[in-house]
């Protein structure tokens, strides 16, 4: 399959012709970005550079201290239980209108455990967190901009977002997301005004 931009003249005609393939890699102090990892997503760079290394245990630390100062009334010395984190990556699967099978890379989410550090036992799970698209992206730098410079001072256009939340609704939908995780994802996504 080919990686292709998801841009009109190549998109599916129905959302119900879409596959999906997902994978994670874990996060931890050895994490190296995909190559089609979005440059912008905090958990990349945190892996990029001399201190990468550094950067990653500071930042796994600091996750595991702030989820010990959360559960404290078993744990007095605030270190009996840790994160395990995987990035996961979500791929889309096509045939466009051409008849080329397309493979996109479309969002990344965080799957995190919460794991008891004495035995291991894992007792809590959410999917999801700092969720990452490729479209929603596509959206808020290329569509509204242009959208703002042809049109200021309106709405956004008609449909803005709506392949985003439509993806998005297939995904959870999907035979790949139902086998792979038991609950729909918490999504946290930061906004900014400008």
């Amino acid at each position: 399959m080919s990686h292709a931009t998801l841009v009109p003249s190549t998109a599916p005609t129905r959302v119900d012709d879409l596959t999906f393939s997902i994978h994670t890699t874990p996060f931890d102090e050895d994490y190296t970005p995909a190559a089609s990892t979005r440059a912008t997503t905090n958990f990349a760079n945190l892996a990029r550079g001399a201190d990468r290394r550094e950067n990653l245990r500071a930042a796994l630390a600091m996750i595991d201290g702030r989820l010990n100062d959360l559960a404290p009334w078993d744990n007095p010395e605030r270190d009996r239980y840790t994160a395990r984190i995987e990035i996961v990556s979500i791929d889309v699967h096509f045939t466009a209108d051409d008849g080329a099978d397309v493979d996109f890379p479309l969002m990344e989410m965080l799957d995190v455990r919460v794991v008891e550090r004495a035995t291991g036992a894992v007792l809590g799970r959410s999917v999801g967190n700092n969720f990452s698209s490729y479209v929603r992206d596509h959206d808020f730098s290329v569509v509204l901009p242009a959208h703002a410079a042809t049109s200021p001072g309106t709405e956004e256009p008609d449909g803005f977002g709506d392949l985003h939340g439509r993806l998005f609704r297939h995904l959870l939908d999907s035979q790949a997301y139902r086998e792979r995780f038991p609950q729909p994802p918490v999504i946290c996504i930061s906004v900014s005004t400008s």
